[in-house]
């Protein structure tokens, strides 16, 4: 013999329905969760400033090492006044 459920067959609607309904208590249950207030330890405007820092910092390096290193001349050189003067005068020259 086979015995008759006693429950009731749901639709997928019913059933969703009663996931919303049981998740909805759940949530009301719940407390209200406390904010997460994030306290930066470096503030945004120091951070652009050390990246604008290490920008310039990274141009004097890459002078150095390409004008002494690879360029097989004196690195204090790349740094002199007369020496950027010189190379725009070879490039304006007509």
């Amino acid at each position: 013999m086979v015995a008759k459920e006693t429950t009731k067959a749901a639709s997928r609607e019913e059933v969703k329905k009663t996931k919303k309904q049981a998740k909805k208590k759940q949530e009301d249950k719940k407390q209200p969760e406390k904010l997460k207030i994030r306290i930066r330890l470096i503030p945004i405007w120091l951070r652009v400033i050390l990246v604008l820092l290490f920008m310039v910092l990274s141009l004097i390096v890459g002078l150095v090492v390409g004008y002494g290193v690879i360029g097989n001349g004196n690195p204090e050189d790349a740094l002199d006044k007369s020496t950027w003067q010189h190379i725009i005068d070879l490039v304006e020259k007509e």
